[in-house]
């Protein structure tokens, strides 16, 4: 392999200069966006005009294979029909049959096909719709990733993600084609595909499991996606098949991300705020009960190989998957590019010297709204025995509204509306009265 060619590199510089009436996103890490193909004609549209990264500098860092893109870019080739990651260890393309892509769904919606040698779905997750909306990137578009990553359009479809938005169906798909240069429909299905792929090559599950588990609404739409794409049945991705089968009912994955990960301080806080008979820190394993729609379960996180977090799952409900996934993601801050956080935080010279003895920290997050809300509630009243941790798990899950990507319901935390107000004399109102919100101030 040849020697890095792209050591000293600014990540920021990845984009190019700013054109006149067009938005330069200040870093890769929360919104450089793809170069496409041309468009018939060779004339670029307004809207691709400020979707494209710099490719001399995407070209460099695909030849030295410099990790830290990883997850940033993916590199399309024409030749071949094939996007890969910029650490794939298959040749360099030469610079004039590769394009590149923001996302791995502006990849697919391209008509390429992911590469079965560096595996696209093991790449780490790109906290590129992490800002906010003045930092040159639509906010909406950030929700309505989040939401699609916790899989509302296999349960509710476009209408439903348009309503949780508050725009149009139109408006939606001009901002994503603006942004993330593919449909929100097709950043679904390719969250399906790659999510089933890593369920096939990191677990025993039966393919009918996991086709429903990745969200496809059958089997044989799953077996004709992975045979349009891969050229093959899903059957035939499967590596190591005398490997012995997990217990029932159970999955393990490897949750990717950008090193450094101060995995000791993360415990620390979440044993600190553990809710008693919720979550339990072990050792170096992190554990707890969860609940979604009714349906409860466990899962345990603990390092894994490589830069990744290995999460077991046990929970009844198969379609469930991306939800809990999405939310363990937030909870642990995987998405988090530390490099960069550094690097700005570094300016200040007492940041600076705390940042060098403990690289790599985190900013923990929380299952739900409602365990956030835990801490800063009154206690039990006099004689009540039980402690708020262990009333929590015993409340209706639903009498808090459970906020998704907590910066997006930032303003109703403070309040925790009630979805319905509870029947005067019941459990619910009994617990709500205890905890001290169930009635709001005059």
């Amino acid at each position: 392999m040849m020697r890095s060619v792209a050591v000293g590199m600014d990540k920021a510089n990845i984009l190019p200069p700013r054109a006149a009436g067009h938005r330069r996103f200040p870093d890769p890490a929360i919104g450089a966006v793809s170069v496409r193909k041309a468009l018939a004609g060779g004339n670029v549209s307004p809207d691709d005009a400020n979707m494209q990264l710099d490719p001399d500098i995407c070209y460099r860092a695909l030849a030295s294979r410099d990790a830290r893109f990883d997850g940033r870019f993916f590199i399309g080739v024409r030749t071949t029909g094939i996007y890969c990651r910029p650490i794939c260890p298959a040749r360099t393309a030469r610079r004039e049959n590769v394009d590149f892509y923001l996302t791995a769904a502006a990849a697919q919606e391209a008509g390429l096909r992911p590469c079965l040698r560096c595996r696209p779905e093991a790449a780490p997750d790109s906290g590129a719709w992490r800002g906010v909306s003045n930092s040159g990137h639509s906010h909406t578009v950030a929700r309505a990733l989040a939401w699609i990553e916790q899989g509302i359009l296999d349960e509710s479809g476009m209408a439903a993600l348009c309503d949780k938005l508050g725009v149009g169906d139109r408006q939606l798909r001009r901002l994503f084609a603006e942004h993330v240069g593919a449909s929100p429909l097709a950043v679904a299905q390719t969250r399906r595909v790659l999510l089933a792929k890593q369920l096939i090559h990191e677990t025993r599950m039966p393919l009918t499991d996991i086709a429903f588990a990745a969200g496809f609404g059958s089997v044989r739409r799953f077996n004709e996606v992975f045979q349009a794409l891969y050229r093959r049945p899903p059957g035939a991705l499967r590596r190591d098949t005398g490997a012995a089968p997990a217990p029932a009912g159970e999955i393990t994955l490897l949750l990717r991300y950008r090193p450094p990960y101060h995995w000791p301080a993360m415990l620390l806080h979440l044993a600190a705020h553990a809710i008693p008979g919720v979550e339990t820190v072990q050792e170096d394993c992190y554990a707890r009960t969860i609940e979604l729609s009714g349906a409860s379960g466990t899962l345990a996180v603990r390092p894994g190989s490589g830069h990744a977090l290995r999460v077991t799952i046990r929970f009844p409900r198969l379609a469930a998957l991306p939800a809990i996934l999405a939310r363990v993601r937030a909870m642990f801050d995987l998405a988090a590019d530390p490099a960069t956080i550094e690097q700005h935080l570094s300016h200040d010279p007492q940041l600076a010297r705390l940042i060098a003895a403990r690289p790599g920290l985190r900013l923990p997050g929380c299952w739900n709204a409602s365990e956030q809300l835990a801490p800063a509630m009154p206690g039990p009243p006099a004689g009540l025995a039980a402690p708020p941790g262990a009333r929590l798990a015993q409340t209706d899950p639903d009498l808090f509204r459970t906020g998704h990507a907590l910066a997006e319901t930032q303003t109703r935390l403070a309040i925790a509306p009630l979805s319905s107000p509870p029947a005067a004399g019941s459990r619910q109102s009994a617990d709500a009265g205890g905890f001290g919100a169930g009635r709001r101030r005059a």
